[in-house]
């Protein structure tokens, strides 16, 4: 009837159901480490119930998934809503914990503290400074062994 499969599969499917019990549902798959990564890192209004029930599964399965779930979850409500003020608390607290991945984390953060509490607290961004940057690079690659330096200093300031 079109099936294209081979015959050993179609055995191997129905054996169960000549013994008179049912084939078992195939286990679920535990989450890969992209999905959990996702899952820690996305506002949880943003998961589905799905989701959100599968994380809730992990992190119960784990406490140290848990501990981390948790302060990444509050890193994430200090940059969101400026809290800089919180940034020597919050890593105080991952210094106590045993997160290794996040001490190194805190580790580069104490290296220029000043610049990370400025940057959670002000409301400055350096987003237009940054198209500007990845604007200039675009027309250097597109002129690139076309033209001297002039002419791409040209095409960056007429652009506008």
């Amino acid at each position: 009837m079109g099936y294209r499969g081979s015959g050993t599969t179609v055995r191997q499917y129905v054996h169960p159901w000549r013994n008179a019990t049912p084939p078992t549902p195939a286990p679920t798959r535990p989450p890969t480490v992209r999905q959990a990564t996702s899952w820690f890192l996305r506002n949880p209004a943003n998961l589905d119930p799905d989701e959100h029930h599968r994380l809730q599964v992990l992190t119960t399965a784990c406490p140290q998934l848990a501990a981390l779930h948790e302060r990444v979850h509050q890193f994430a409500e200090m940059m969101t809503h400026r809290r800089g003020q919180n940034l020597e608390t919050w890593m105080n607290a991952v210094l106590n914990d045993d997160l290794p991945e996040l001490r190194s984390f805190v580790t580069g953060l104490r290296r220029d503290q000043d610049a990370v509490t400025a940057g959670l607290t002000l409301p400055y961004s350096s987003g237009p400074v940054e198209g500007h940057v990845n604007r200039t690079k675009m027309l250097k690659r597109q002129m690139y062994g076309r033209a001297n330096p002039d002419l791409l200093r040209k095409r960056i300031l007429l652009t506008d």
